[in-house]
Parts: structure tokens; sequence; C-alpha cells
């Protein structure tokens, strides 16, 4: 190929970027233009809506500690929730993501298997949490089994991506070797991913700590429960408290999962 005809071909795929990305940028515009409509903010509203926004942050403080052991034991089940829902969600994960990945598994497999995700991520946790209360009752038992399934949508398709991405030679070795399905899986997938997967999942365990006390609402237990009873019942100052506790907690596992999560990653 002559030089000229490089550089001309240079120049097009260059102007063919550029167009792209004008594109895309004017599109992206437009969506969020179209969006901004649709919300019909009304500013003048807002305004006005001041002096009510800050009467009623007023009435969060200060916060009552009296019912701090309230809290803690609210707080303590609420863990416990999140704990048993995580491991439980994280078990279920492990197969429906091995036959959704597309480097396991037949296309039929993976469309069934995706098509469960879907569904499981788009039944809201409220109404997952109303699901179980019906059938368990009110309290924690409830909300672990909600944030077990809550849970399954989210954690398969971590690590669904995670299975997608690991080395094609490895899997490639074992499938000449005659390896079945399932040792491929267990010897050249699991090993690769495992790092990656606890990751996803102390993340999912800090996440349902706080989907945790949005389940109270419909009385699936733990802080969420007490905190929905004092907002109802006008004692601002009580569950300031209890926005407080869940706030130290979450913070402090934050902390920890990020360094964990850095470390398994290091590894």
């Amino acid at each position: 190929m002559k030089f000229t005809d490089r550089v001309r071909l240079y120049t097009s795929s260059q102007y063919y970027v550029w167009t792209v990305r004008v594109f895309v940028i004017i599109g992206l515009g437009w969506a969020y233009i179209w969006s901004l409509q649709g919300l019909k903010i009304n500013l003048e509203l807002i305004k006005t809506s001041l002096p009510y926004m800050t009467d009623f942050l007023s009435r969060l403080l200060p916060p009552d500690l009296s019912i701090l052991d309230v809290a803690v034991k609210a707080l303590i089940e609420t863990m416990q929730m999140s704990l048993w829902g995580t491991t439980i969600g994280a078990i279920l994960s492990i197969p429906l993501a091995l036959l959704s990945a597309r480097n396991l598994s037949p296309f039929w497999l993976r469309w069934l298997a995706n098509l469960f995700q879907n569904t499981v991520r788009s039944v809201p946790s409220i109404i997952l949490g109303l699901f179980f209360v019906a059938a368990t009752g009110l309290g924690a038992p409830a909300g672990t089994l909600a944030l077990g399934i809550y849970t399954i949508g989210y954690l398969a398709k971590f690590y669904q991506e995670a299975i997608e991405s690991v080395d094609k030679r490895s899997l490639e070795a074992l499938e000449v070797g005659r390896a079945s399905w399932w040792q491929v899986a267990q010897y050249g997938v699991l090993p690769q991913v495992l790092p990656l997967c606890l990751g996803y999942t102390f993340y999912m365990f800090e996440y349902n700590i706080r989907a945790a006390s949005v389940l109270g609402v419909v009385g699936a237990g733990g802080i969420g429960f007490e905190l929905v009873s004092y907002i109802r019942g006008f004692e601002y100052n009580k569950a300031m408290t209890m926005m407080l506790v869940l706030l130290v907690v979450v913070t402090g596992i934050d902390a920890l999962s990020s360094q964990l999560r850095n470390k398994f990653k290091s590894d």
C-alpha cells in the first residue's frame, strides 16, 4: 500500500471516529434534555418548600440517645439478616452464573438463565419483602429470604461477568483434555474468578445492610422496622438515633470491605 493510500485510510478512519463521537454527544444531550422535560421540575416550588424542609430537619435534632440500646439490638438483627441473605444469595448465584456464562453454556441454556436473572432483578426488594411477610409473617425471617432472592439477581450477574472474562486458553486446554463441563468450571473458571467474586460478595453484604433497612417499611424486621415505627409516630429524634447508628456501621463495613476487596484484587 502506498504512503498516500495509508494517509487517506487513516484520515477516513479518524473522520469516522469523530463523526461517531459527535453523534454520541448529540444523542446524550438530547436524552438529558428529554429527561429534564419529563421531570417537570418546578424551581419556584422548591424555593417555597425550603422552610418545610428546614423544619423537618430541625425535628431530627438532637438525637434521642435514650433508645441507643434498642438501636443496637435492631442493628444486630439487620446485620444477621444481611449476613444470611447475602450467603444464601451467593450460594445460589454460583450455579446460575455458570449457566449464564457465554464461554461455558449453550445459547438456549444461557437464554433461560439470563431470563431468570432479569426476572429477579426486575422485582423490587419491597415486593419481595411483602411476599415473604405474607409467607412467614412479620420479622427477620421474611427480610432474610427477601434479601437472599434480591441478592441472586445482582451477584449472579457480577459472577457471570467475571466468568466471561477468564483466560480462554485455560478453558481450551481442559476441553482438549476431554474434561467435563463441571471440571472445566471447577478447575478452569473458579480459581481465576474467586478473588473477584469474593470482592463482589463483600460489596453486596454492605449493600444489603442498607437494603434491609428499607425492608423494614413492610415489617420485614431489622433496624428499618424500628426506624419506620418512630417516623410514623412522629418521634423524629429517635429516628435520627437509628439513622446515626446505621451510618456508623455502614461506614465501618464499607471501609473494611474496601480493604478486603483491594487485598483480593492484589493477590
